[in-house]
């Protein structure tokens, strides 16, 4: 079992339309192939989890990295692991925008601002924390497929 982490910029700006455009494309593929994990997105940059099988894993990151949506695509993490964390989501989005603006504060205190909004990590352990703290701490609405 893998796990892969990569940040991209958005070539536009997000909102929950777009982030819900792309759960329902992945769905399908998602299903099939067996990944898990989730899609953080702010208003101009996603973080992205993926868990499954090598293969499956390195297919969807290669087709993710040919969609004309990402930009400036940062690997985080390939790592091998013994479980899931994100076994039950088939792919959970969480919009990181427009926020309660105490929860937002708090998010950029922990984990630094980029263009405006909350910044997500480039080291394996402080994203996985991120999405901890969003899911669990925050209990940010989110949409799962």
């Amino acid at each position: 079992m893998y796990r892969l982490i990569y940040k991209s910029r958005s070539v536009g700006e997000i909102d929950w339309d777009v982030v819900k455009d792309i759960l329902h494309r992945c769905e399908k593929s998602n299903a099939e192939n067996d990944i898990t994990g989730v899609l953080l997105a702010t208003n101009t940059h996603f973080l992205q989890v993926l868990e499954g099988r090598y293969e499956d894993v390195n297919r969807t990151f290669m087709r993710i990295v040919k969609d004309s949506l990402h930009a400036e695509i940062q690997l985080i993490a390939f790592s091998v692991i013994d479980s899931r964390i994100f076994q039950h989501w088939g792919m959970k989005g969480i919009g990181v925008f427009n926020l309660n603006k105490e929860v937002e504060f708090e998010l950029i205190q922990k984990y630094g601002e980029e263009e405006g909004g909350v910044k997500f990590p480039l080291e394996e352990w402080m994203a996985l924390a991120m999405i901890n703290d969003i899911d669990m701490v925050y209990k940010l609405p989110g949409w799962k497929t």
